[in-house]
């Protein structure tokens, strides 16, 4: 359990996931950066293929099993909540799982836990690390 953490203290989970996705994508892209993609073309291309409902579901599968209790609370929170306006291309299992994902980060942004983030998303992202093309 994270000891920064009360219920009271967290915003919504709505907001926890719309400032998870905001910090996921300048992950994203950072990453993307990092593997020396200058073109934007190239970067906007690249970044489709982790910012996707999708691509989030599983980023969230492969760190499942790494969670704490109130990691897991956040994201099943996110994802069973009622106000979930899944757009025409995602199917409602991966459009949940993305939104209780960037609960997740939202999260950790939100508690300030800079090095669970990392750690987490790193994991998440290990499969992908020679995925694209310089």
């Amino acid at each position: 359990m994270h000891d920064k953490i009360t219920g009271a203290m967290l915003p919504s989970t709505q907001a926890l996931a719309y400032l998870g996705d905001a910090a996921y994508s300048l992950f994203v892209r950072r990453m993307l950066v990092e593997r020396g993609l200058s073109k934007a073309k190239d970067l906007n291309r690249e970044t489709l293929k982790y910012v996707t409902a999708e691509a989030q579901a599983e980023m969230y599968r492969r760190i499942e099993h790494l969670l704490l209790d109130d990691e897991r609370d956040v994201f099943r929170r996110a994802a069973n909540s009622t106000h979930l306006n899944r757009p025409k291309h995602a199917s409602v299992t991966d459009y949940r799982y993305a939104t209780g994902f960037e609960a997740l980060i939202g999260m950790l942004v939100w508690i300030k836990d800079e090095e669970r983030l990392e750690e987490l998303l790193k994991e998440a992202h290990k499969e992908n690390e020679n995925d694209t093309e310089n």
